[in-house]
């Protein structure tokens, strides 16, 4: 799976969740700051347990954080 196959609304999500930073999200789920700024931007595909906590610190499905948008084998 290319990065770039999998897309994200984590900036939209912090933005109406208060406007939280990167560094508050960051903090919530264990990572560093920098590990967001690369799932923001496609970089870095989070692991599974990373992106369960993510959707659960917005309260959401994680389908509504992340979506696999590549083409079926």
């Amino acid at each position: 799976m290319a990065k770039s196959d999998l897309k994200n609304q984590v900036r939209r999500l912090r933005f109406e969740n208060g406007e939280m930073t990167q560094q508050q999200l960051a903090d919530r789920v264990g990572v560093t700051r920098q590990t967001i700024i690369a799932i923001e931007a496609g970089k870095y595909a989070p692991s599974l347990p990373l992106a369960f906590r993510i959707a659960r610190t917005f309260e959401v499905p994680i389908e509504n954080v992340f979506q696999y948008e590549g083409k079926d084998p």
